[in-house]
């Protein structure tokens, strides 16, 4: 059964697109009532997210863009069916726009040699035009800005955003909450495991009220403390 949409601050949404949090999306309401979309799922997720839509009172017309944390294919995999359906521009990190263009997952980590054979296996996912690309302290003009910090590790162009208005902090695949416990990056996902620990330090940084991830239920919380005490005492 679909999981309904889940209100984070006021104009943001989770929408989850497998389960009731395994694979995540995002939407901002903008002032003028469009939407932006933060990744797009799996292959298969256009239709949980148009359902989410529905449900939040918007159309895929309302969609203006799509912002993805990295190019992999449950981040991506919805992105050229949901980009045809609403005209939406898609933005990513300038290192991860090759691999969207191309339809090719980010490389694996060179000193994990069962990470090589994941990615060779299941190298392909769905291309997707890029119409901007993005760096790390830009802000992009969603509800008020929408910061970039660069995590990269997971992938070269790996990021999550920070929206302070509303104080939510999407980790993207910097870090994981499963089963309710935060940790890093699976070291087969990544394409630089020790950098993806290193950079993941950056979500200690800034001010949140909540910690919204791809992969598992936000902290609502004390969700900036949550996170830096397991940047403290964790290790991989």
């Amino acid at each position: 059964m679909a999981q309904n949409p889940i209100p984070l601050a006021s104009g943001v949404w989770r929408l989850p697109t497998l389960g009731s949090s395994a694979v995540n999306s995002f939407a901002f309401l903008d002032d003028d009532g469009t939407v932006t979309l933060v990744d797009t799922g799996l292959k298969g997720a256009p239709k949980r997210l148009i359902a989410s839509l529905s449900a939040i009172g918007k159309q895929p017309v309302d969609v203006s863009r799509i912002v993805l944390t990295h190019a992999h294919p449950d981040h991506v995999g919805g992105c050229r069916t949901m980009r045809a359906r609403t005209s939406a521009e898609v933005q990513i990190h300038d290192a991860d726009a090759p691999f969207l263009r191309e339809g090719k997952r980010p490389p694996a980590d060179p000193l994990r040699p069962l990470a090589r054979v994941f990615a060779f296996t299941g190298s392909s996912q769905p291309s997707c035009s890029v119409d901007e690309t993005f760096s790390d302290g830009d802000i992009i003009p969603v509800a008020g800005g929408l910061q970039v910090l660069h995590t990269p590790g997971h992938s070269p162009g790996h990021c999550s955003f920070l929206h302070p208005r509303s104080g939510v902090l999407i980790t993207g695949d910097a870090l994981f909450n499963l089963r309710h416990r935060i940790r890093y990056s699976f070291a087969l996902f990544c394409s630089n495991y020790a950098m993806s620990i290193d950079t993941a330090e950056r979500l200690a940084e800034p001010d949140y009220e909540i910690a919204a991830f791809t992969h598992g239920p936000e902290i609502r919380d004390g969700a900036r403390e949550v996170v830096r005490s397991f940047l403290r005492h964790r290790k991989p």
